[in-house]
């Protein structure tokens, strides 16, 4: 049961409710039985043609025999003063009031279940989000975006179909076995125990089939996120495509992952599709068992109590068994597929959270001094990415990190802001190690420019208010003035109020880029990272983004991660990574001193003078 635990897990919340469904149900099948059971000696009565009255019982006892011929005293006794159709009356308005009542407490299960069920799925899709979100830069590096939209999606859809499926026949359908088998032990136990040895028989081979369902499931599960990433690298990289002629090497790849999905769900839907029509089979095997085994006792007089009648309406009781039996045997399968997509979710929500919330820890207010690295070391699966480095940044003063690609800066930056821990020494923010801090108070004090911008499908307010969701009307239009951005988003039709599309694809690099900076600035943090923040923009961009970047950094302390080393020449001082090592540190006009060393070789190469 440990794999289901994720299941019972979010059912705890839910006790009082499936208390009331159970009662729910409890009530239908007992009226159910009901309905059902006296219906064979109230009929055979009806249409026997002796109308005489029975005999009245001595004594009413609790065996099958004793209620039945009590039960069918009354019938007899009704026929013989209000006449047989007034007793056919009577029958048929008390299997109407039983059935209904049945069925109307069948209903307020369901209406019982519903909330249930749904918010179950609420609950889980809103923990998976808060993980999602929770979750460590690094975390995103390793995984397929394609493949945690299907967990969010497929996966949690293929849980609420189970949900659905397991708690109705998992409480309702062995509520009805339970009472069926008790009237058919009731009626005889003897034919009751054949039945139970026969049961498990046929629940084994069922249950066969559906153990092949989860191993489908989870192929299947890996199939569909494959098709949903290759979906979404296609939508995001459109242009390269079309640019390419690439339109056909991506139709196969998707192709290809799709009948493979098309296969694996074919295989898991024949042995799905299966279990029920095997479950029915085998059902009627076993009536046909306990028919000839039954039959076999009457005729040759060792009924052991077991009359005609009460062997007929043991036959009727047991057939009612089979549609239960079906059902179980139906959940049991999906439940299997279920399992797949269990684990797949758990894997996330289990995921461990490396970056951890000091909630205890002290808030960081106000930044006053300075920020200083310790011989710090990071390493990412056991590769060692910066080693050693130890700097101090004062406050109000603009610190440039350069080097070749995959020389540590991004990284480096990212320590920040805990984007990673380090795996050695320490980062002091105003003397104490930045661990101490809380996380949201850190994060308060720092605004970040990518090189990539990273703007959402919403309007411009909505976009630039992110930094500060506070923000008035007023400090948004001043945020965009500094950023050089208030020109452009006051042409637009709708001003501020512009959609801006997926990811501002209706912007130009310069706006979209300049866009962010109106983001970051209306935060008016103290602290600013910009990653490479103009690399990627034509002269005339990078000038207005320049401009406005260089508006940002008054009165601020900058880190400052640049390719075009013309823009971090005037920094307070710059550091030069070297495999994840600090091998020059300096003022431009130091570092220019040094014949041999890099900076001044990566000047010359970009022809900066």
């Amino acid at each position: 049961m440990r794999k289901y635990s994720l299941f019972f897990k979010y059912l705890k919340f839910y006790k009082k409710g499936i208390a009331k469904y159970f009662g729910c149900v409890l009530l239908s099948v007992i009226f159910s039985v009901f309905s059902i059971a006296l219906l064979f000696p109230f009929l055979e009565i009806i249409f026997n043609n002796d109308n005489a009255v029975m005999a009245k019982p001595v004594a009413i006892g609790l065996s099958s025999a004793s209620l039945l011929e009590t039960l069918k005293y009354q019938v007899s006794n009704i026929i013989s003063v209000h006449g047989k159709m007034y007793a056919l009356s009577f029958v048929c308005i008390f299997i109407i009031v039983t059935i209904l009542l049945k069925n109307l407490f069948l209903y307020l299960s369901f209406y019982v279940m519903s909330p249930i069920r749904n918010g179950i799925v609420l609950r889980l899709r809103k923990d998976l989000y808060s993980k999602i979100i929770k979750l460590p830069i690094g975390y995103f590096t390793e995984q397929k975006k394609g493949d945690l939209m299907s967990r969010m999606t497929n996966d949690i859809g293929e849980l609420e179909f189970g949900i659905a499926v397991v708690l109705s026949s998992l409480i309702k359908e062995p509520l009805n076995i339970i009472f069926f088998l008790a009237t058919l032990f009731f009626l005889s136990v003897k034919l009751s125990l054949i039945l139970l040895v026969l049961l498990p028989i046929s629940g084994f081979l069922i249950g066969r089939l559906s153990r092949s369902l989860k191993k489908h499931g989870g192929v299947a599960a890996q199939k569909s996120s494959d098709a949903m990433a290759i979906m979404d690298e296609t939508l995001g990289g459109m242009r390269v495509i079309k640019a390419f002629n690439a339109e056909g090497m991506v139709r196969n790849k998707f192709n290809k992952a799709n009948d493979e999905l098309f296969h694996v769900r074919n295989k898991m839907n024949f042995r799905r599709d299966l279990a029920s029509p095997a479950s029915e089979f085998m059902g009627i095997i076993v009536l046909c068992i306990i028919l000839w085994i039954g039959g076999y006792l009457i005729i040759e007089n060792k009924g052991m109590g077991l009359n005609g009648s009460a062997f007929i309406m043991y036959i009727g009781v047991f057939a009612q068994i089979i549609n239960p039996a079906k059902s179980v045997s139906d959940a049991f399968s999906t439940l299997q597929r279920g399992t797949a997509a269990i684990g797949r979710v758990e894997e996330i929500l289990k995921a461990p959270i490396i970056i951890d919330d000091n909630e205890n820890g002290k808030v960081l207010s106000e930044f006053k001094e300075s920020i200083e690295f310790k011989n710090v070391s990071f390493s990412y699966d056991d590769v060692e990415i910066l080693k050693d480095i130890s700097f101090k940044i004062e406050k109000g003063k603009t610190v440039a990190l350069v080097g070749s690609s995959g020389a540590g800066k991004s990284t480096l930056a990212d320590l920040i802001p805990r984007f990673h821990d380090v795996s050695g020494g320490e980062i002091l923010v105003d003397g104490v190690n930045l661990k101490d801090y809380s996380l949201k108070s850190v994060r308060d004090l720092i605004s970040i420019v990518t090189q990539e911008p990273i703007l959402f499908n919403d309007s411009i307010k909505a976009n630039i208010k992110m930094g500060n969701q506070n923000a008035t009307q007023g400090e948004i239009e001043e945020a965009a003035k500094t950023a050089n951005a208030y020109q452009f988003i006051t042409k637009k039709e709708q001003g501020f109020a512009t959609n801006i599309g997926d990811r501002g694809s209706k912007l130009s690099g310069g706006e979209r880029q300049r866009m962010t900076i109106a983001r970051a600035l209306i935060k008016n943090p103290p602290i600013l990272i910009l990653d490479e923040a103009t690399s990627s923009l034509d002269t005339e961009s990078e000038r207005l983004v320049q401009d406005a970047i260089d508006n940002m950094m008054q009165n601020r302390t900058s880190v400052v991660i640049a390719h075009r080393l013309s823009t971090v020449r005037h920094a307070d001082e710059i550091i030069v990574l070297q495999k994840g090592r600090i091998i020059e540190r300096g003022t431009h006009e130091v570092l220019m001193q040094n014949s041999d060393g890099l900076y001044k070789k990566l000047i010359e190469l970009q022809e900066v003078k």
